[in-house]
């Protein structure tokens, strides 16, 4: 079983914990730990998991960090497995009612599996199942511990989760409302959003975007009612964490905003320019995991390796948030800083004809030094992706696309644009091409129905399920912001042209922009700004915690309340200073 690299502490100095290593201490210490120190006698233990649990794992700790906390086997609750009457075992388990079964058919009878069990769950039991347990009187002596863990999500990165719901967007948007898939897929997500904030040990303010067509033109759908669902749900399960969770905040510590995809279709599909976003584009990573040849052993034919694009990578945790064109730069710096430093290498750059040198040779000159580290291996690693990737860029025409989407979201291009680049560019990629017109269907939803939108998806040779796949994208609108200025059908076709369409305020007049195809941003960043200011609309985004008076007295304008950074030291890893001293800057 393989587990990611988690981190240490020490490289984010002081007191600070990021989220992955909350999560990574939890299940450590809490859990492993708690076994290890509780009444049982025994060395080593079995670890018992779910398929679930077994990847909320992966995400936080690896196989070392389980290791040494006394864990000598992994198990998979649903194999058949070797008994172990000898040796105690940890169930890290979620709590159905199947995996309640299979745990206690391996602790019943004459012959269990394990001489004790140190039950946790990944998020709160019923009632029912905890009687189901407690039915059976020869397990009742051999359980060291049921508790609750309260940590049922992936933390992905140290500054982010995800909930594991692929299905999401189907079950809730999807064309046929199934209510009870809808109701099921918001239960999972609320649990496990709620136990984010038990791990965090904070309680939200739980903000959430209201549904937007409450007026007598428009009926409110069920898509429109998802965030006030969800955020309901959540707040549900925080309450009961007030009264059940020992040192759970009794007063608000932060805010939480609930928010779905019709606050910005454009931002998934868009070519995003920053470094991490065009590996996942254009190289064919599985995850974080890129694989590239190395020069082989004894002179033998290159060899494949993997390796991982994360946070343990300094040079990955500077870069990765950048513009393209801002970390091929720097990473040409980088090289130029090493060999300017390092004798051997400037006897080699001496030994040359003269001129600038290419990143490309600067990079086989650090290889070729003797004293070549794992420092300078990840160096010249995202050299050779930043290099890989501006080829792409090049090969494939992706600047002029980038270009023409941009100009789509900031109203500068239109549909004869769309038209002339289908015409022009006919060796663009179905993908490419699908998700121009994505783009095109988000910001001009009206001129692709009926007859229109059959031509222009037969100009792009798209598919069927292409075009399904750009008609959908109404699908995610909700209750758009032109029925919101328009009272019917014929001023809404009559207000398209009396001014430019955008879809997001242009910002390049308020802040330097230093790089092309720079000026695209996610709604979601407008919105944290001015929650982080106080200035978030409270009528647009209402509170779920009903605070004190002053949070419903207040004016637009006004900042509506402040509430205290709850960890006033964190410095955000995507905002420390480009020049941040991972050994390699200047």
């Amino acid at each position: 079983m393989s587990f990611s690299d988690s981190d240490s502490s020490s490289a984010y100095g002081g007191d600070y914990r990021n989220f992955r290593q909350i999560s990574r201490e939890r299940l450590l210490h809490e859990m492993l730990r708690s076994a290890k120190t509780g009444n049982s006698k025994s060395t080593w233990k079995v670890l018992i998991m779910d398929r679930l649990t077994v990847k909320i794992m992966s995400y936080s700790c690896k196989m070392a960090d389980i290791t040494q906390e006394g864990v000598s086997l992994v198990e998979d609750i649903y194999r058949r497995r070797q008994p172990l009457p000898s040796m105690d075992a940890i169930y890290f388990i979620q709590p159905t009612k199947e995996n309640v079964i299979m745990f206690l058919s391996d602790m019943a009878g004459k012959s269990p599996l394990y001489k004790k069990a140190f039950v946790f769950f990944s998020s709160p039991i019923s009632r029912e199942l905890v009687s189901h347990i407690k039915k059976d009187s020869s397990v009742l002596t051999r359980i060291g511990a049921l508790r609750e863990m309260n940590l049922e999500y992936f933390a992905i990165d140290s500054q982010g989760f995800i909930t594991d719901n692929e299905r999401a967007l189907e079950e809730l948007f999807g064309d046929d409302e199934d209510s009870h898939k809808g109701d099921a897929c918001l239960n999972v997500m609320a649990s496990r959003i709620a136990t984010v904030f038990a791990s965090l040990r904070e309680f939200p303010f739980v903000r959430f975007r209201a549904a937007r067509s409450l007026d007598v033109t428009t009926m409110t759908t069920s898509r429109d009612l998802i965030p006030t669902k969800l955020a309901a749900r959540i707040w549900d399960s925080l309450t009961q964490y007030k009264q059940k969770i020992e040192h759970f905040p009794q007063t608000e510590t932060c805010e939480l905003l609930i928010l779905d995809r019709s606050i910005d279709q454009i931002a998934p599909v868009i070519h995003e320019w920053t470094y991490d976003a065009m590996c996942h584009d254009l190289l064919n990573m599985e995850g974080n995991k890129y694989v590239h040849e190395v020069p082989g052993k004894a002179g033998g034919p290159p060899e494949k390796k993997e390796v991982l694009l994360e946070e343990h990578d300094p040079v990955w945790l500077e870069l990765r948030h950048a513009h393209i064109a801002f970390a091929s730069e720097r990473l040409h710096e980088k090289m130029t800083n090493f060999v300017s430093k390092n004798k051997a290498a400037k006897i080699q750059h001496g030994s040359r004809d003269g001129g600038e040198l290419s990143t490309r040779d600067l990079q086989q000159m650090v290889q070729a030094l003797p004293q070549y580290s794992e420092q300078i291996d990840k160096l010249s690693l995202h050299v050779e992706i930043a290099g890989k990737i501006n080829r792409i860029i090049r090969e494939s025409g992706l600047r002029e696309l980038g270009q023409l989407e941009q100009d789509l979201v900031f109203g500068d291009a239109g549909m004869k644009d769309v038209i002339k680049f289908l015409t022009t560019k006919e060796d663009a990629t179905r993908e490419n091409k699908l998700r121009l017109l994505m783009v095109l269907a988000a910001v001009f939803p009206e001129k692709l129905e009926g007859e229109r939108g059959l031509n222009i998806m037969k100009l792009a040779r798209l598919p069927q399920d292409d075009m399904s796949a750009v008609n959908n994208m109404r699908l995610l609108a909700g209750a758009s912001d032109t029925k919101k200025k328009s009272t019917g059908a014929f001023s809404l076709k009559f207000d398209i042209h009396k001014k430019k369409r955008a879809a997001r305020k242009d910002r390049t007049g308020e802040e330097e922009t230093t790089w092309q195809l720079s000026r695209f941003y996610p709604m979601i960043e407008e919105l944290i700004d001015k929650l982080n200011k106080g200035e978030l609309s409270k009528d647009e985004y209402p509170c779920m915690n009903d605070p004190s008076p002053s949070f419903h007295g207040t004016s637009q304008s006004t900042p509506m309340h402040h509430v205290p950074a709850p960890h006033s030291k964190r410095t955000p890893t995507w905002a420390r200073p480009r020049s941040s001293d991972d050994g390699y800057s200047r």
